[in-house]
């Protein structure tokens, strides 16, 4: 998809991205890069014991940072996405290892700001595994480059 600046949101468009399977390997390097040593996602016995987990339990952030990314590949945010402002972030179902994710994102709202070279878009997201079954809720708000807005970036002085 192409990116989109800030006047091309419109409250009610609505994408769904494509989708993408969890592996053990995504699950493994996640743990070991943010810390995550809890028993719930390395201890298999422990796993095995708790019969209300059907599978190796991946975390709400790997699902929340798959979920961004999987938005990000579809390319809207590519050279107009100035920040990401915040979210709203709600866990509705265990995601386990082997699912497979896609997101429907909708424009919930947007607004100017005082700058004349970006506006504010909220959008309204669902994570949904291979049964169409709704795994998390996001709410992000982020800045997004107006036409005609320069770049936020600093000019390179090398």
């Amino acid at each position: 998809m192409e990116p989109l600046y800030f006047e091309d949101y419109a409250p009610g468009l609505r994408l769904r991205t494509r989708r993408r399977s969890i592996t053990e390997t995504d699950l493994v390097n996640f743990i070991g890069l943010s810390g995550m040593f809890e028993s719930l996602f390395i201890d298999r016995e422990y796993i095995e014991t708790h019969p209300s987990y059907s599978g190796r339990l991946v975390p709400g952030a790997l699902t929340y940072a798959i979920a961004e990314g999987l938005v990000v590949q579809e390319g809207v945010l590519h050279d107009r996405g100035l920040a990401f402002l915040g979210a709203e972030i709600r866990a509705e179902r265990p995601v386990y290892v082997g699912d497979t994710l896609c997101v429907e994102v909708e424009i919930a709202a947007t607004r100017p700001t005082r700058q004349a070279d970006r506006g504010i878009v909220e959008t309204s997201h669902r994570v949904l595994n291979q049964r169409d079954e709704v795994v998390m809720t996001l709410r992000i708000t982020r800045l997004i480059r107006r036409r005609g807005g320069t770049s936020a970036l600093p000019p390179s002085t090398g």
